[in-house]
């Protein structure tokens, strides 16, 4: 990966002499600064890059399913948000939104959202399955130590929303409500059942950043009597882009039960309040509001999470200064693993010790993620840090095509590719790194 970044930059040294407007790069790994082209330049080169091109047109290629990948039989609401606008692009809009629609349809009577459908044949797992009269044939099921499904489905609903102009989706009937009202009736749920006064924020149970497994043995999905309610910056920056879609899609004669956008403000200032350490630049773990799972010696806060960080900036947490400064941190990070990304979830990792349900190095524990590291690369295109963008996604990008599959997570220590080798929310992640990153030069070339 190293000698990748740094050809990358040598590539783009050959024409830095043509250009009269320079930008600093930082170089990966280290903190040399390294003269690279004007916009202009860089645009080309993009533009020229043909691995964009190859990883958008394999991504496309997998995308004609929607469940989350080889290995899973679900959707995935969490994953399916993220890969519904390549979806789009090889599937009439009939066919996701039918899916989309699904999840209110299995909706519960208190709004919650769960995690994942599928067809009630394969129902067999080993969740605690829900059916619905809405959606005969199907069975659903929510890993309740998350607080993310609501979020993704609204997320979701607007993406779809913006790529097909279908509005009037808003107004189709799920049962006795439409999904306008299904939509708000999700947002009230997390208000009523994951929510924490004291702070003003969302909680949650204690996961790995943005995991869906809990520390203490058992079913690390659900929650248990040994569970630690905790708040984390993932849910909070899920939950304020909830917010913010929703009031964008709200039809102007709809009146909503709360004031969305008050309660949005409060989680901000909230979210820098309690969450937000300003000395360090980055986000504590953890708030617990009931007692830590971990022993007094073990110090959570030395470790950095980078995908809820990532979250957190899509959701406009951060200003460009802060935006640098979290993807020095996460360049920092991955240098000091051999195979690593800016995707590797957490760093250092937790120790088995002290997380006894997943090893370090391993799937959610320090496993390198690009379903998360991607969406850094669209946050670093806003911040008007294209050249970063470009050559962070380069790793990505030849990791996929080396690997000829889009893996769910890869091990920062030996580079084996791990999980689902059809892994969609990687597929879909990078389809819009790539558009986000082609958009760009498009305009600045």
């Amino acid at each position: 990966m190293k000698r990748l970044f740094v050809a990358t930059c040598l590539l783009m040294g050959t024409m830095a002499q043509a250009q009269t407007e320079k930008m600093e790069l930082l170089s990966y790994p280290g903190r040399i600064s390294a003269t690279v082209p004007g916009k202009a330049a860089l645009a080309r080169q993009i533009l020229a890059d043909h691995r964009l091109d190859t990883v958008q047109e394999r991504a496309l290629r997998i995308l004609t399913g929607f469940n989350a990948g080889t290995g899973y039989g679900e959707i995935w609401i969490r994953d399916f948000n993220t890969f519904i606008n390549g979806s789009l692009k090889v599937r009439k809009p009939e066919d996701v939104k039918e899916a989309l629609l699904l999840f209110f349809k299995v909706q519960g009577a208190d709004g919650n959202i769960p995690d994942g459908v599928i067809k009630e044949k394969q129902a067999n797992i080993g969740y605690q399955y829900a059916y619905s009269n809405l959606a005969p044939g199907w069975a659903s099921h929510k890993n309740t130590v998350e607080t993310d499904q609501e979020s993704s489905l609204i997320q979701a609903v607007r993406k779809y929303i913006e790529a097909t102009g279908d509005r009037a989706v808003l107004g189709e009937k799920i049962g006795d409500q439409t999904v306008f009202q299904r939509m708000e009736a999700a947002l009230d749920f997390v208000l009523a059942e994951r929510w924490s006064a004291k702070y003003g924020l969302v909680k949650g149970a204690t996961t790995i950043d943005w995991g869906d497994v809990q520390p203490e043995k058992g079913w690390g999905v659900a929650l248990n009597k040994e569970t630690k309610w905790a708040i984390d910056i993932y849910d909070n920056a899920m939950f304020l882009s909830a917010i913010d879609d929703f009031m964008a899609l709200k039809p102007a004669a709809v009146n909503v039960k709360k004031n969305w956008k008050e309660i949005a403000k409060g989680i901000r200032k909230n979210v820098r309040k309690h969450l937000w350490d300003n000395v360090a630049g980055k986000y504590i773990p953890h708030i617990y509001l009931d007692g830590s799972p971990f022993p007094e010696t073990f110090d959570e806060n030395k470790i950095l999470y980078t995908g809820g960080t990532t979250c957190a900036i899509l959701a406009g947490l951060h200003d460009k200064k802060e935006i640098r400064r979290i993807n020095n941190q996460f360049l920092d990070a991955a240098e000091k693993e051999k195979f690593a990304t800016i995707g590797m979830t957490v760093y250092p990792p937790y120790p088995v010790e002290v997380f006894p349900n997943m090893a370090a190095y391993v799937y959610q524990n320090a496993g390198d993620w690009t379903w998360f590291g991607g969406r850094m690369i669209p946050a670093l295109i806003n911040a008007d840090m294209p050249a970063e963008a470009y050559a962070e996604i380069i790793p990505m990008l030849d990791r996929v095509i080396k690997n000829n599959g889009f893996y769910e997570w890869y091990d920062v220590q030996n580079g084996k590719a791990s999980g689902s080798g059809d892994f969609r929310g990687e597929a879909g992640v990078l389809y819009d790194a790539v558009a986000a990153l082609k958009k760009w030069a498009q305009q600045a070339k």
